[in-house]
């Protein structure tokens, strides 16, 4: 009998996929709440601010969702967690001013580089360093 591979929803990276939508849905929504119902009158403030319920939503998804079956202690992946967000957040803005602010390129473009580098460099990260699976 042939072996037949899981199906794709069921993969890790299908998973990370998800997570990542949803934690972005919990950050727009909470950005959406302290803009319209709190009356923040600064955006970005309100964005700094809800940018804890995405990353903290992020978290536990990758905990109990994307990377399940971890054995590394909590406390040890939250300390990774932030390490490698923190790093992250660093080298995307560090490129995003590489790209628009010294070579003059379009502010989009490199932003969707930099994002797309956020997001292999955070999955690898949280596979490898954050929950060793």
């Amino acid at each position: 009998m042939a072996e037949h591979a899981a199906p794709v929803w069921q993969s890790r990276p299908y998973r990370y996929i998800v997570n990542g939508v949803f934690a972005t849905a919990v950050h727009f929504a909470v950005l959406t709440y302290n803009l319209k119902v709190l009356a923040f009158a600064s955006a970005g403030l309100a964005n700094m601010v809800t940018a804890v319920f995405g990353i903290t939503a992020s978290f536990a998804g990758s905990r109990i969702y994307v990377f399940r079956g971890s054995e590394e202690p909590l406390l040890r992946q939250i300390y990774r967690f932030i390490l490698l967000y923190v790093s992250i957040a660093l080298l995307h803005g560090a490129l995003q001013s590489a790209w628009t602010d010294v070579m003059a390129f379009n502010y989009s473009a490199g932003f969707c580089i930099a994002t797309v580098m956020q997001v292999i460099f955070s999955y690898w990260g949280n596979k490898v360093l954050v929950f060793k699976v």
